[in-house]
């Protein structure tokens, strides 16, 4: 991520967690200059997205360069539209708020699978090459 293409990704990351409680703008390369990441700093701090430089070498070394706001209040207009449109959020909705402590199997199947360490380096090579 640089200077030509940070505003778009930066824009991408506040639309797409407008309904979140954090939002996190998550990017493998993000150019090491101090004028461009005090650029993306201030659009963090305006905005409260937080940024991540993911490191696909070592998940467990990659930065937080700027912390997420945790906003209190989530905006249930817009988690109510979007599921209206997707069916998949809506059983995620769903998921999260009818479940039963006492079942231990009670999110089997509806998530991805946490991925070790290992697995995740693996994964993220993969896709990234």
């Amino acid at each position: 991520m640089s200077f030509s293409n940070y505003k778009e990704s930066f824009f991408q990351a506040v639309s797409n967690s407008s309904w979140a409680n954090e939002g996190y703008l998550v990017a493998v390369d993000i150019r090491q200059d101090n004028q461009f990441i005090e650029a993306l700093q201030k659009l963090s701090q305006s905005f409260g997205i937080g940024i991540i430089e993911l490191n696909i070498q070592d998940v467990s070394q990659s930065k937080i360069l700027s912390p997420a706001k945790f906003k209190e209040n989530m905006d249930y207009s817009v988690v109510d539209e979007l599921a209206n449109k997707n069916p998949n959020f809506a059983q995620f909705l769903k998921t999260i708020t009818d479940f039963d402590v006492d079942n231990p199997n009670r999110f089997k199947g509806e998530f991805d699978k946490i991925l070790s360490a290992d697995e995740l380096n693996i994964h993220l090579k993969n896709k990234v090459l």
